[in-house]
C-alpha cells in the first residue's frame, strides 16, 4: 500500500490516528464526516479509509520487527545508531519506535556506554567516563548546565582574556578550580505541525565551567560518529 501523503495543516499523528479509530469503533460511534474533521483533513471517505489501513499496516509491521528482536543482543550498529540519537536531541521513546525495539531495551544501551542523560536537575548527572579537565577548540562534548551537545569554541584563559577589550580578567582556574569555557551549544529544532519533518539545529554560545563539562570521545569505541551529532 502507498504511503499516505499528508499535508502541512492535517493532524495525522499516530496518537491522534488512534483516537480516530477508538471512536469509529465506539458503541456509539461518530460519523466518518466528524472522523474527517478530527483528522483535519477534506471530507473523503476513501482517504479516510486509506489513512486508517495505512495506520492499522505500520502497526502490524512494527509489532512484527519488535517480535523479531526479541531477546536478541544489540547489535554495534544498534547501539551506535541508539547514542548518536539520543545525543542529537530524540527521545528513547522515539529511538525505540524507529528501531522496532522496548524503550527499555534502548535506555540500558544508553546507561551501559555511559551516555549523559537529560534530567530535571539543574545540572546533569556525567557519567564517570565523561569526567575531563580540559577540552580542545572544535570537541564535542556534553554541557551538563544546559542539558545539550556542545562546541568547545576556546578556553577562556588569563592570557586570552587579556588580548580582548571589555573582559574582566578572571583566573578561574584560582576561583573555582576548573577551566572556563567558551562554547556553543546545539539544539535540535522540530516543526511541530509534523513529528518528523524539517528537523533542523541551532544554538546560543555560552560559558561554562570543565566541570559541568562531559567529555564524549570515549564512545568513538562503540563506533558513533559524533560529527553526525
Amino acid at each position: 500500500m502507498a504511503r499516505v501523503k499528508k499535508k502541512d495543516y492535517e493532524n495525522l499523528t499516530s496518537t491522534n490516528i488512534e483516537k480516530v479509530i477508538a471512536h469509529l469503533t465506539a458503541d456509539q460511534p461518530i460519523s466518518k464526516k466528524e472522523a474527517c474533521g478530527m483528522l483535519n483533513i477534506a471530507y473523503n471517505t476513501a482517504r479516510l479509509q486509506r489513512i486508517i489501513d495505512d495506520h492499522e499496516d505500520k502497526k502490524l509491521y512494527r509489532a512484527k520487527r519488535k517480535a523479531q528482536n526479541k531477546g536478541r543482543a544489540a547489535s554495534s550498529a544498534e547501539i551506535a545508531e541508539a547514542v548518536q540519537q539520543f545525543l542529537g536531541g530524540d527521545s528513547i521513546t522515539e529511538i525505540a519506535k524507529g528501531m522496532y525495539r522496548s524503550s527499555g531495551f534502548v535506555k540500558a544501551i544508553i546507561q551501559r556506554v555511559g551516555v549523559p542523560q537529560k534530567t530535571d536537575q539543574v545540572i546533569d548527572y556525567l557519567p564517570e567516563e565523561c569526567i575531563a579537565e580540559d577540552f580542545a577548540p572544535g570537541e564535542l562534548v556534553w554541557s551538563a548546565r544546559y542539558h545539550a551537545p556542545a562546541i568547545i569554541e576556546r578556553e577562556m584563559s588569563i592570557d586570552y582574556q587579556a588580548e580582548k577589550p571589555g573582559f574582566i580578567d578572571t583566573d578561574y582556574e584560582k576561583k573555582y578550580s576548573s577551566k572556563c569555557y567558551s562554547i556553543y551549544v546545539v539544539q535540535k529544532i522540530r516543526d511541530e505541525s509534523e513529528v518528523w519533518a524539517n528537523v533542523g539545529t541551532g544554538g546560543f554560545s555560552a560559558y561554562q565551567l570543565a566541570y559541568d563539562l562531559g567529555k564524549l570521545e570515549h564512545l568513538k569505541q562503540y563506533g558513533v560518529d559524533l560529527s553526525r551529532i
